[in-house]
């Protein structure tokens, strides 16, 4: 996958895209006006680097614009990201993804809209983030949530606490005791590293553990791990930013919704475009004030203020009203690990968010395999249909011959869902969902391709 890649803005997004990026047969342009985020790339990526404004034509004419592959406008300013993506479309780059904030140019009335700027993909990295809180609300307990195949299949990440019964017991036995919650495990995060598991595998108190099954299974595979969902009531909201705003948008008609916002201004804006959220002008951080309002009885808090710092601060005050749900918005991506470990229930980064998407548009344009890549849990998603000329079905090899790095999760046989075991028999035409690190997806798509 020879491909020629320029990525106009160094910051979060394009910064982890690129060291991403760098790990395959990648040639890897980044242009950024910032000197020291030049200097950052150049020490950690072997990448060509420009230090320029990615609107400027002169810095733009130093490509060979018909020779890039994909053009990755991905600066924090709309403005920006626009206007190089229109004039690397007049030079003649193949095909351009565009990271923008505004969401009206995605409405139906939308005036100006990103084609005609020549931008083949938009990604909405705020919009992400509220798809994925989203998720985290409707599945309380979980640490992260992805959907496949039309949402039949879902990912589902799980804190291991100490007084889980898993604790000490192997894969293999969880799952044969467990026959009526048929799951697999496809990846562990312990510490701050992530491996496959394998039959033996043993849990350990703290493993971040992530199953895979029918969507219907995940409340039940989630009282097995001993973290058993709830019913989710009352709801506050720390910040009336991008985030928080679309937030309470969506979730308003279901929930009881405060937000609180200390920018007087923004708080009475807000306020009107909202018809059943009550907005707070109050210090989210002023203890009183939270008791004032019954911060005991919130079920889900979420931190999505624009400055990670507060959203630090006010996660870990409000964990000690036993609030049931903590979920933090941040935007470095160097702090999730350690953000995990200091008790936050799930940790939202809507900067990995666009990361993951670009990549997953990238891979599966290339592989014509749809592959979800997962960055910030370092794991790789693999859909394959077998092929009757696959390695697996003319060596008629069994599920135990399957390397031991490369999970099979799921198998969907016209139109059912499957959780495989070892007597599993895979076929022509079945599709899988394997698990992977990003160095084994070659091998993965070749055993049954």
């Amino acid at each position: 996958m020879d491909l020629n890649i320029v990525i106009i803005g160094a910051g979060e997004v394009g910064y982890n895209l690129a060291k991403s990026l760098s790990k395959g047969d990648f040639d890897i342009t980044i242009i950024d006006i910032d000197e020291d985020k030049c200097k950052k790339v150049k020490q950690s990526i072997d990448a060509r680097v420009i230090n320029g404004d990615g609107v400027s034509q002169r810095i733009l004419q130093q490509i060979d614009m018909p020779n890039i592959d994909y053009l990755l406008a991905l600066t924090r300013i709309d403005e920006v990201n626009l206007v190089s993506s229109k004039i690397a479309y007049e030079m003649g780059a193949k095909k351009i993804i565009c990271r923008l904030r505004n969401t009206e140019y995605s409405h139906r009335d939308a005036i100006i809209t990103p084609e005609q700027f020549g931008i083949d993909k938009v990604v909405y990295p705020e919009r992400a983030a509220q798809n994925e809180i989203e998720h985290l609300i409707r599945q309380t307990s979980a640490i992260e949530i992805k959907k496949f195949k039309n949402d039949r299949i879902t990912m589902v990440g799980v804190k291991i606490e100490s007084s889980s019964p898993l604790i000490g017991r192997s894969v293999e036995n969880v799952e044969s005791s467990n026959p009526y919650i048929p799951h697999k495990l496809a990846l562990i995060v312990r510490g701050d590293s992530s491996f496959i598991p394998n039959a033996d595998t043993i849990y350990k108190s703290s493993d971040l553990a992530y199953y895979v099954s029918e969507s219907k299974n995940i409340e039940s595979i989630q009282q097995m791990a001993g973290k058993p969902s709830f019913k989710v009531q009352n709801i506050l909201i720390l910040g009336a930013g991008k985030i928080g705003r679309l937030l309470a948008k969506r979730l308003e008609s279901e929930y009881n919704v405060k937000i609180i916002e200390k920018n007087s201004e923004k708080a009475k804006k807000v306020s009107s475009n909202l018809s059943d959220a009550l907005i707070l002008d109050a210090d989210g951080l002023n203890t009183d004030f939270l008791e004032s309002e019954n911060i005991e009885d919130i079920d889900c808090f979420i931190a999505a203020t624009e400055d990670e710092q507060t959203n630090i601060v006010a996660s870990l005050l409000v964990k000690h009203y036993n609030i049931k749900q903590v979920i933090i918005h941040i935007s470095t991506t160097s702090y999730i690990q350690a953000i995990r470990r200091i008790g936050v229930d799930a940790v939202v980064c809507k900067n990995i968010s666009v990361v993951n998407e670009v990549l997953n548009i990238i891979r599966s344009d290339q592989d014509e395999v749809p592959i979800s890549c997962f960055e910030e849990i370092d794991v790789d998603a693999v859909e394959v249909k077998v092929s009757a000329e696959s390695k697996y079905i003319k060596k008629r090899y069994s599920i135990d011959k399957i390397p031991q790095s490369i999970r099979l999760v799921s198998i969907i046989r016209e139109n059912k869902i499957l959780t495989p075991n070892r007597y599993t028999e895979i076929i022509p035409n079945d599709e899988v969902l394997i698990f992977t690190k990003e160095d084994m997806v070659e091998k993965a798509e070749l055993l049954f391709k």
